[in-house]
Order: C-alpha cells, then sequence, then structure tokens
C-alpha cells in the first residue's frame, strides 16, 4: 500500500515538475512573441561590429523563444559611449534590446574621460570574436613598415576620441616614436577607407582584422594596402604567415610596454562582445545567453559566417565580465601611463 502511495507521489511530482517547465516555456514565449529585438551597435554601419551583428540577427531570432524579428540599429558616437551611455540611461530592461560596441567605451570611466560608463552594471551575454587590431596604410604611403614608421611622417586618420582609431595611434606614436600626425573627425571605418583611397590619408590605425578581411578583400588581394603592425600579446597565425609584426620590440620602456599590453589583452578579451541594459530581469538576460550560445554553435551560422571571412570564436557571459573585472583591477601606476599614452585632449 505503501508502495502504491510513494508510485502516486512520484507521479504527482513528477507532473507538477513538468508543469512547472511548461509553463516556463510558455512564459518565455510569451515574453517574445509578436515583439521586435533590437540589437544596437555602437558604430557606423562599415564597422565590424555592424557585420557581425547583421549575421548573428536572423540566427538569434531563431533561438529566442516566440522566434520575435531581430533587427540591427546603429548608434555611432564617442567611440560607443553614445550607445552605451543610451544602454544605461534609456534603454528599455524588459530583454527586448541588446548592444555591442568597442572595447574602449568599457574604458571611459577607467580614464576619467567627460562620458564616463560604468561597465560592471550590464548584464553580459556572450562574445563572438576575439579580434586583432592592426595599423594599415595605402601603398602609395612612404610607410610600409614599422621601420618606415619610425622614419617618415604618416597622416593618420581618425574618428573621435576615445575610439579605436583615436586609441591605437596615440598610444603607438607615444611609445614607439611613430612619426604619425592623427587627423580627427572622420565618420567611421568606411570613410577612413574612402580618405585612404582619395590620397586624403595615409592610413589608419585600431581596426579590426577580420573586418578588414570582410570590407577589403580586393585590397589585400592586390597589395593595395600594407599592414604595418598587428596588437595582440601572441602573433594571429594568419598574419605572422603575411609577414606582419608586432610592435613590442619598438616599444623600449617596460612600463609603457605594460600599460600598451593591458589596453590590447582587454580588446582582444572582450572582442565582439553583447551585453544587456542594467537591471534586465534575470529570467529575461538566462534566455539571452542561452539563445545567443546556441547561435554560436548553429553550423548554418558558422557556414554562413565563414562566407563572409567573419572569424567565429565563442566567448561566455562569465569571460566577457572577467576581463572588465581584470582590467579594472589593473594597477594605478598603468592604468596612469595608459591614460598618458592614449591621451587625446588636444583633439576635443
Amino acid at each position: 500500500m505503501r508502495c502504491i502511495k510513494r508510485t502516486r507521489i512520484l507521479a504527482c511530482l513528477g507532473i507538477a515538475a513538468a508543469t512547472v517547465v511548461v509553463i516556463t516555456r510558455v512564459s518565455a514565449a510569451e515574453t517574445y512573441a509578436g515583439k521586435t529585438v533590437t540589437i544596437l551597435v555602437g558604430t557606423d554601419e562599415t564597422s565590424g561590429f555592424s557585420l557581425y551583428s547583421r549575421t548573428i540577427a536572423p540566427y538569434l531570432s531563431r533561438y529566442l523563444p516566440g522566434t520575435p524579428a531581430v533587427i540591427v540599429r546603429n548608434m555611432p558616437g564617442a567611440g560607443g559611449s553614445t550607445a552605451a551611455l543610451y544602454m544605461i540611461q534609456r534603454a528599455p530592461r524588459d530583454g527586448t534590446i541588446i548592444a555591442t560596441m568597442p572595447a574602449n567605451a568599457m574604458m571611459d570611466r577607467l580614464f576619467g574621460r567627460k562620458v564616463e560608463v560604468d561597465p560592471t552594471v550590464f548584464g553580459f551575454i556572450g562574445g563572438a570574436e576575439r579580434g586583432t587590431r592592426l595599423c594599415v596604410t595605402a601603398s602609395r604611403s612612404s610607410v610600409k613598415t614599422l621601420d618606415d614608421a619610425m622614419k617618415h611622417k604618416a597622416i593618420i586618420g581618425a574618428t573621435a576620441p576615445g575610439s579605436p582609431t583615436s586609441d591605437y595611434p596615440n598610444f603607438f606614436k607615444r611609445s614607439t616614436g611613430a612619426k604619425f600626425d592623427i587627423v580627427y573627425g572622420y565618420s567611421g571605418v568606411g570613410s577612413l577607407y574612402y580618405a585612404m583611397e582619395r590620397g586624403e590619408i595615409d592610413g589608419v590605425c585600431g581596426v579590426d582584422w577580420t573586418a578588414l578581411k570582410a570590407q577589403k578583400p580586393d585590397a589585400l588581394r592586390d597589395k593595395t594596402m600594407n599592414i604595418v603592425v598587428q596588437f595582440n600579446e601572441h602573433p594571429d597565425s594568419e598574419l605572422q604567415a603575411l609577414g606582419v609584426p608586432q610592435p613590442w620590440s619598438f616599444i623600449k620602456d617596460d612600463v609603457d610596454r605594460q600599460a600598451v599590453l593591458l589596453m590590447v589583452n582587454f580588446q582582444q578579451a572582450f572582442g565582439k562582445a553583447y551585453l544587456a541594459p542594467p537591471q534586465t530581469p534575470a529570467d529575461r538576460l538566462s534566455i539571452l545567453r542561452s539563445a545567443f550560445a546556441e547561435v554560436m554553435k548553429d553550423k548554418q551560422f558558422r557556414n554562413e559566417a565563414e562566407k563572409q571571412r567573419l572569424d567565429i570564436h565563442s566567448v561566455t557571459a562569465d569571460e566577457v565580465e572577467q576581463s572588465v573585472v581584470k582590467l579594472y583591477r589593473a594597477s594605478a601606476s598603468t592604468v596612469k601611463r595608459l591614460k598618458e599614452l592614449s591621451n587625446d585632449q588636444a583633439a576635443r
């Protein structure tokens, strides 16, 4: 008799558990069914962040419960800080918006810049890539190699202070003695490439290797563009095969080297990270993380990314968060020197 009762109890518990699962699934589907989810990109339409987001969007729709529409919206400005500030101050907290932006936007608070964004308040979702940044010049430029950069002047174009296209040439110039004249005011990476092509500038720094392969395959194939340097702690095998050097032997000061490494390592670890606004409910954040992780594993998505020459390196939410935590635990002396190397006050 006891066995029968126990069996009935267990059966009832099983039904109850199944009911909870069904209710949870229905609730999640109701959350997103008929809705539109926005991927906010903190750069212009020509950036690598836009390329990745447009590729991810249709697959994210598949894996979100209720199959909502997923659109991409660009909000460039202040090296990604305009979008970051929007996410903190105005974005809805209901799981219907996520964002991606340059890692520089996460460094504003560290640098004490005018637009201060506290990166620790975001809900991190995951990342799609660990990128290597470059300096490139037009083939007609007298600066074709790192040695050339120490001997000949080059006009380097940049978007806004605080962006990768500003920070990279600044810290490279100050740590190595490269003869860069930095000109600001370009609207995005696309406009910088166009300025190179028409002879207005010699080159640009802080561009993403994966995005460059996708956007300028002809320039790489026809060698109308020089890749002067790759910024990473461990060289990219593809770039190494092309003979592209790292900057470390040109940075003689140990403090400078540690400061530049801090920025380079954070940029790579943060990569193409995606985040949700502060105070996004835990259940919505969990749904977004699970859906994003499934996209990263999807074979069709990976095939599509390969066709577009986009490298995919899946990064977990915890890994993205830890990269931010590690950055803000750096020694005060290293941060101070990085601020000095990246100083762009003259452009403000």
